[in-house]
């Protein structure tokens, strides 16, 4: 600016020095000069000294021209570096906001709860992850269609088989939950409800209703089952009990157990309470190997062995008035063999079950071989006492991934979800299955029909089942079932064509089920 106005004022003199040249021209045209003046002064002297001190003049002021200029320049360098200079530490102030922002925010994120949706569930935990509650749920829709039955007593039609709402998760970081009702069926039930208390990997507590350690197809998880209905080895396994036990794992799964103490549950398809364990707890333990879960050897990853049990001492409530179990069941859920009204267990109550399963690749395969032996009597209408009974149950079921995923006992996840648009169809695996029980022969002996365990002319003392199905996986969460299931009866001693009575014919059902699992 100041450089600017020295300019100004430099131009300004240059102006005013041409205008006082031309002001001494004018002086010489009107002033007349004397001859002796003229005599003494040289020619044209005069005006050459002025002219040289003009263009020495403006020589300077060129100069200073060139100074102002460069001033300028100067001046504006100085002016565009302050300029950027600012800029730079808008910048620099700018970023350090944003750092301080981000900053606060993640420290914000670390203490804020957070909340997931997925294929999984629903997911609500703390920041530190030591409280966490999860949503499940599982329904499943099934349909039952029963051939040349001659009247017995399945019945054709829909039912909701499952309706769980499951809540579970974390409290305090080491303590695990599980709160599973049913809606399904007749009545409303609560299926699992305990705590796990997570020490170690060798070694968690868990209390509560839930699954004894016994059945490997028990303990199967319902919706990953091959079939809709679990198989005939299962009905001799005890279903879920409440309890204490302690379990975990060694060498990162590669061997597990379980052991505990239960009230003493009644076989898998009872569906009443166990009222003839009075004095005493039920044992059960589990042990299970898989060698290879974490070695290189693919083939041998999948493969997994051990053995299941229960032992109890039974004895008769005073104030019971339903007997032993129920009894066991076909497929298709209609029950095949009961102990007459007053059977009691009265004594030792032990249980066996072998079990083992392969999986590679699409592969699958899973057996296991059941002995349930159980003292029971019909003392009441004066039949022998203290009979051992001693049942037997087996089962082998495989399957095969049609679309190529791997197989599991844990469940499919297909390789790509049912979306046609994208000629996408999901997994599709093919299961078969066949089951065998048998009931003691002791179980029929007696003076008469009312003095017997079992009465013959209703109930048969064995099983054979064979099933067939295909299982389309759409996505994790949606599974499509349809099977057909044959069940035939040995040792049946009443009327072949008697209406209503289950072993009289062979059972054929056809099933099919839409399942949802979150």
């Amino acid at each position: 600016m100041k450089t600017t106005k020295l300019k100004q004022l430099i131009i300004a003199a240059i102006a005013g020095a041409q205008v006082a040249q031309s002001g001494y021209a004018a002086d010489d045209s009107t002033n007349a000069i004397a001859p002796a003046e003229a005599a003494a002064t040289p020619a044209d002297g005069g005006s050459s000294a002025q002219e040289a001190e003009i263009k020495a003049l403006k020589q300077e002021v060129e100069l200073l021209l060139q100074k102002v200029d460069a001033l300028e320049q100067k001046s504006s360098s100085t002016e565009q570096a302050a300029t950027i200079s600012d800029l730079d530490q808008k910048v620099r102030i700018l970023q350090r906001q944003r750092e301080i922002d981000q900053d606060a925010a993640v420290a914000k994120s670390a203490t804020a709860p957070k909340v997931t949706l997925s294929a999984n569930g629903f997911s609500f935990n703390s920041a530190d992850t030591n409280f966490v509650l999860q949503i499940h749920s599982v329904l499943q829709v099934d349909s039952r269609t029963f051939f040349h039955d001659n009247g017995a007593k399945g019945v054709d039609g829909f039912l909701l088989r499952r309706a769980r709402p499951i809540l579970s998760g974390t409290v305090a970081r080491d303590f695990d939950y599980n709160f599973t009702p049913d809606f399904g069926g007749s009545q409303v039930q609560i299926f699992d409800a305990y705590t796990i208390y997570r020490g170690a990997p060798w070694l968690q507590v868990e209390t509560g209703k839930f699954k004894p350690p016994v059945g490997l197809e028990a303990l199967q998880a319902d919706v990953n089952t091959s079939f809709n209905e679990r198989s005939l080895a299962t009905d001799l396994v005890p279903n879920r009990d409440l309890g204490l036990a302690a379990k975990g794992d060694f060498f990162n799964g590669a061997a597990s157990y379980t052991v505990g103490i239960f009230n003493g549950a009644s076989d898998y398809n009872s569906t009443v309470t166990n009222t003839f364990s009075q004095n005493s707890k039920a044992v059960d333990a589990r042990l299970f190997f898989q060698p290879w879960k974490n070695s290189d050897l693919n083939s041998l990853r999948g493969f997994g062995f051990g053995a299941g049990g229960s032992y109890e001492n039974d004895e008769p409530a005073t104030n019971s008035a339903t007997g032993l179990t129920p009894g066991y069941t076909t497929d298709g859920q209609q029950r095949f063999f009961t102990y007459n009204k007053n059977v009691f267990a009265t004594g030792v109550h032990w249980r066996l079950s072998p079990q083992t399963y392969y999986y590679y690749g699409p592969f699958g395969l899973l057996g296991e071989y059941v002995i349930s032996d159980q003292h029971v009597s019909n003392e009441n209408l004066g039949g022998s006492a203290n009979v051992d009974v001693h049942n037997t149950a087996w089962e082998i079921s495989g399957s095969w991934l049609l679309t190529g995923e791997d197989a599991s006992y844990n469940g499919i996840t297909p390789r790509q979800n049912f979306d046609p648009r994208l000629n996408q169809w999901g997994a599709w695996q093919l299961v078969a299955r066949y089951a065998n029980l048998s009931v003691d022969d002791d179980a029929f002996k007696g003076s008469t029909v009312n003095t017997s365990l079992a009465n013959p002319t209703t109930s048969a003392d064995g099983a054979q089942a064979w099933a067939l199905g295909l299982n389309w996986y759409l996505n994790k969460n949606i599974r499509a079932n349809l099977s057909f299931s044959h069940t035939t009866f040995s040792s049946y001693a009443g009327n072949k064509f008697a209406a209503g009575s289950v072993p009289a014919q062979s059972e054929n059902v056809l099933f099919t089920r839409i399942q949802l699992a979150f």
